[in-house]
C-alpha cells in the first residue's frame, strides 16, 4: 500500500490530497480563487500565486485532519511541476519540496495535462490504444494514449484554449469570470444555428486548434448587431467550438485505431458536449465532475504510477510553463 499526497496548483486553484494506491482516494480538498479574479475578468497570475502561499499549509492540516492520517503515514509526495502560470507552480512546488525534505520522502513530479487524461480513466479499465483530450482552461490537447504515460500529440491549440476562449466570449456578453457555466447556461435557450460561426483551420496542423479569429468574430458581429440576443450568440458559439473538436476526433478514429475515449479538464463538465461525445461510435470516459476542474487528487494518483515506473524526481526539479510530451 502507497500513500500518495498530491499537490495542485497550476493556475488559480489551490488543491491538496491523499490517494492509496494510485485509485482510491482518502481525502481531497480544492480551495477556488474564483471570485478574487472575477474583477479582473481572468486569472491574474500575481494574485493567483500569492494566494496560493497561505492555503497550501491550511489545506495540508485540513487533508491531515480528514483523513486520520499523520504526516508521517505519507510515502510520497506528487506535485503538478507543469504546464501553468510559473509563480502559481512555484508556490506548489517549493511547498512539496520543503515537506519532503522535512518529512524525508521522495519528490514526484506529475504533468499537469496527463494528470487531467488520467482523472478520466482513475478507477476506470478503458481499452488501450485511446484518444485523450484535454478541454480546459487553459489547454486543448489531442492525444493518442498507447498506454498511461506513452503518448502521441496529435494536435494541439496554437493560441486560445477552448475553455479559455468561452471566458473571454462571456465577457462580451456581459457576464463573470468564470464565464464557461454561464456560456452554458444561457445557451440552452438559445439557437444555435442563428450564427454560422466558423473555427479557425491551421495549415498543415489539420488536428490543431485555433479559437482566436471565432473570438474576434464573436466580438465584431456583437459590434454590427447589437440587438442580437446573448442566448443566441452563446449557443450559436458554443456549437461552433464543440462541432470542431469533434470532428477533430471523429478524424483520429480510424488512423488511429483508438478502442476508448478520455475526456479530462472542466469544459468536460459542459452537457452539451457529453451528449455530443456520446454519439461517438467507441466508448467515452469522463471523470466525476469533482475531478474535472484542477484537483490534487489527480496529481497523487498519476503521481503514484510515476513513481512505479519513472521513479522519484530530483529536488532540483524545477517549475515548467509549458510540457512537451
Amino acid at each position: 500500500m502507497a500513500l500518495i499526497l498530491g499537490i495542485e496548483t497550476t493556475c488559480d486553484e489551490t488543491g491538496i490530497a491523499l490517494v492509496e494506491d494510485g485509485h482510491k482516494i482518502i481525502s481531497h480538498h480544492v480551495l477556488s480563487q474564483a471570485s478574487d479574479h472575477e474583477r479582473f475578468g481572468g486569472v491574474f497570475p500575481e494574485l493567483a500565486s500569492r494566494l496560493h502561499v497561505p492555503a497550501l499549509p491550511l489545506l495540508f492540516n485540513k487533508t491531515l485532519e480528514e483523513s486520520g492520517k499523520s504526516a508521517e503515514d505519507i510515502d510520497a509526495i506528487a506535485v503538478a511541476y507543469g504546464p501553468g502560470l510559473v509563480g502559481a507552480l512555484l508556490a506548489g512546488l517549493q511547498f512539496a519540496k520543503g515537506l519532503c525534505i522535512g518529512l524525508k520522502k521522495p519528490l514526484i513530479a506529475v504533468n499537469h495535462v496527463e494528470a487531467h487524461l488520467f482523472a478520466a480513466a482513475m478507477n476506470k479499465n478503458p481499452e488501450f490504444p485511446a484518444l485523450g483530450v484535454v478541454v480546459s482552461g487553459g489547454h486543448t490537447t489531442l492525444l493518442l494514449i498507447k498506454a498511461i504515460g506513452f503518448y502521441e500529440v496529435l494536435g494541439e491549440t496554437i493560441d486560445d484554449a477552448i475553455g479559455e476562449s468561452f471566458d473571454k466570449v462571456a465577457i462580451m456578453l456581459g457576464l463573470s469570470y468564470p464565464g464557461g457555466p454561464l456560456i452554458e447556461k444561457i445557451a440552452k435557450t438559445g439557437n444555435p444555428h442563428l450564427y454560422p460561426f466558423k473555427s479557425g483551420k491551421v495549415q498543415e496542423r489539420p488536428l490543431s486548434f485555433s479559437f482566436s479569429g471565432l473570438k474576434t468574430a464573436v466580438l465584431q458581429m456583437l459590434k454590427n448587431y447589437p440587438e442580437a440576443h446573448p442566448a443566441d450568440v452563446a449557443a450559436s458559439f458554443q456549437e461552433c467550438v464543440f462541432k470542431d473538436l469533434l470532428s477533430k476526433i471523429s478524424m483520429t478514429l480510424q488512423k488511429t485505431g483508438a478502442r476508448s475515449l478520455l475526456v479530462g479538464g472542466g469544459v468536460a463538465n459542459n452537457k452539451r458536449l457529453q451528449s455530443l461525445l456520446q454519439e461517438l461510435p467507441l466508448p467515452v470516459f469522463l471523470p466525476p465532475p469533482e475531478l474535472t476542474l484542477d484537483n490534487a487528487a489527480m496529481i497523487a494518483g498519476l503521481g503514484y504510477h510515476n513513481l512505479l515506473h519513472k521513479g522519484p524526481s530530483p529536488l532540483s526539479l524545477e517549475p515548467a510553463t509549458r510540457i512537451a510530451f
